[in-house]
């Protein structure tokens, strides 16, 4: 009994040192903005720009983004990932007779059988229906298990060390928001900061002594460099997504497209159209489309399909009515 209790408390702590790992690279970038605000604010705006109405407008601008920017990051970090609803489980009387079938055709008639109430379209390779052995559970369409969260989640696109979280149903709009303004965050400071650095370079700021010292001239320097090294890498990736967002893929279905009931492998199985695509991640009210608060249509369980000519959509408001279309969806279980 004595092994076992310290092979336990062996085991709880090297999990409560990969919890605390997994924070790094959030640290790593919080750092990097809290250097780059005291950068911005302090050594270049109020040490090194004269004009006062200058000053104003860069501080004013700055702030508005790096707002919405942290706004959309720290949504993006602790926005829960949407898990498949207990009421998807496998019975264990039923998961036992699956694991007990070695013959490919029968498994595939008893999950049809298990799976009849539940509204799902995406399909195995083999055409079966798709069920998760470690969750014990029917996969909902869309939904793929995270080896990192240990659990089934909700529309995956993938899991991000760099938010500590999965990109998901339940935060991808606010993933995208965060791309977009860490983008606009970067070229903003880049841009504004680019006179200075000029000046720096051809050593105006040694010979003026605008800069009390070598290292207000190091921060501005190297806020450039980092500013647009960062931007660069955000282009692509922030057009990656946008490019997904308009034809309604995750970025596992952009590596293996979705598996259809009807009509079989079909990369654009979801694909509605640009703005169908766009409002189903973002919204109907364009309001909210920039700021980084819950809008996305439907419930992460069911999603409309392009084959589907004669489409009832469904009600699609917001999370709060959630768990009323949840019960409609599985009344028959």
């Amino acid at each position: 009994m004595s092994n076992l209790g310290e092979r336990k408390k062996k085991t709880n702590s090297c999990a409560g040192c990969m919890r605390v790992l997994k924070w790094i690279p959030v640290l790593f970038i919080l750092s990097i903005i809290v250097w780059s605000y005291y950068a911005y604010v302090v050594e270049l705006c109020i040490l090194a720009i004269d004009n006062t109405a200058e000053k104003v407008i860069f501080l004013l601008f700055y702030h508005i983004i790096n707002t919405l920017f942290l706004w959309s990051y720290w949504k993006t970090i602790f926005t829960p990932a949407g898990t498949v609803p207990s009421t998807w489980r496998i019975p264990e009387v039923e998961i036992e007779r699956l694991l007990r079938i070695e013959n490919q055709e029968q498994q595939k008639r008893l999950l049809e059988y298990i799976a009849k109430d539940y509204p799902v379209s995406n399909r195995t390779l083999s055409g079966s229906i798709r069920f998760c052995d470690k969750c014990k559970i029917i996969k909902p369409d869309r939904s793929h298990h995270c080896s990192v969260c240990g659990t089934c989640i909700l529309k995956m696109d993938h899991h991000c060390p760099w938010v500590n979280n999965c990109v998901n149903f339940t935060n991808y709009k606010f993933f995208v928001l965060f791309l977009g303004y860490a983008l606009l965050y970067c070229l903003y400071v880049a841009l504004t900061s680019l006179e200075c650095f000029i000046r720096f370079w051809r050593s105006e700021f040694v010979e003026q002594g605008e800069l009390g010292g070598s290292m207000g001239r190091f921060h501005i320097l190297f806020l450039f460099f980092v500013a647009f090294m960062f931007a660069i890498s955000l282009i692509s990736l922030f057009g990656y997504h946008v490019y997904l967002l308009l034809v309604n893929r995750t970025t596992l279905e952009a590596f293996r497209a979705p598996i259809f009931r009807i009509g079989g492998q079909d990369k654009n199985g979801y694909n509605l159209g640009k703005l169908a695509n766009f409002q189903e991640v973002f919204g109907d009210d364009w309001k909210l489309w920039f700021l980084p608060v819950f809008t996305s249509q439907g419930d992460g369980l069911r999603y409309a399909m392009r084959t589907q000519q004669v489409y009832q959509k469904p009600i699609y408001n917001s999370m709060g009515a959630t768990d009323a279309r949840l019960e409609f969806g599985i009344s028959g279980r």
